[in-house]
């Protein structure tokens, strides 16, 4: 039998902002099977909001895994069906809809984080912010070949064009990162309508002062504060220590 799971605590939050008319953002917390997720849609009006709805829908059905592969396989299964329930909508509006995702995973003291598109993953340890996923658009392309530098980055012309996405194609194209989890960790998912308007460092200053709920709610405030120029969809998931009985425990898979 396994030892006792690490405890921790998580809560989510999302809002069209202030300038969308909707919000076409999706997210789930589903701490009892270690799963979750962020996801932006696009694809105009109303239909990126059917695409993120999509993968989340049917990532909610994964239940109660038998272990982390297992986790893993029922997710990579749920999120092609997503993916070829978006196609088949796509197809039938005659346009092209997609959305991003970005997704944490965690089961017995690992976890494994995966992400297609610039919604993304964070890592705070030891009071210091990491992220952990890596922006699948344009620009990013660019700073990696050198071709520009960080600062011109944050004012190119098509940095918010992404080159990954689920369901634009039949394939889907996942990027993911695993370690293992480590008492007071704290994961921080959210789509690009947190980071236009909040550093990294802001980040990590609201994750590590407050209780998940209060953190989410403060930076969301922060964004609409400064103008809130895109839905904003932010999960955190904050690990605690066998000592602290505060946090409910996740499952655990025997044998």
């Amino acid at each position: 039998m396994n030892n006792v799971a690490l405890p921790f605590e998580s809560f989510g939050v999302s809002h069209r902002g202030c300038v969308r008319e909707l919000n076409e953002d999706s997210y789930l917390v589903e701490p009892e099977t270690g799963l979750w997720v962020v996801a932006d849609g696009m694809g105009g009006h109303d239909a990126g909001e059917v695409a993120s709805a999509s993968i989340v829908d049917h990532l909610a059905t994964i239940g109660i895994a038998s272990s982390a592969p297992d986790l893993r396989a029922r997710f990579e299964d749920r999120l092609s069906r997503a993916n070829a329930e978006i196609r088949r909508i796509s197809e039938s509006r005659g346009v092209t809809i997609g959305s991003t995702v970005a997704a944490l995973l965690a089961m017995d003291g690992r976890f494994a984080c995966l992400w297609a598109g610039d919604s993304r993953v964070y890592l705070i340890r030891n009071a210091s912010i990491s992220q952990i996923s890596k922006d699948h658009t344009e620009v990013q392309e660019l700073l990696d070949k050198g071709m520009i530098s960080a600062a011109e980055a944050l004012t190119w012309p098509r940095r918010n064009v992404i080159t990954h996405a689920v369901g634009v194609s039949d394939q889907i194209v996942i990027d993911f990162q695993q370690g293992e989890i480590m008492p007071g960790d704290i994961f921080v998912l959210s789509t690009d309508g947190l980071t236009a308007h909040v550093t990294d460092a802001e980040i990590e200053a609201a994750a590590v002062s407050a209780t998940p709920q209060a953190a989410c709610e403060n930076l969301l405030q922060t964004v609409l504060a400064r103008g809130g120029t895109d839905n904003v969809t932010i999960v955190l998931v904050k690990i605690g220590d066998r000592r602290n009985e505060a946090y409910p425990y996740p499952p655990r898979a025997e044998g």
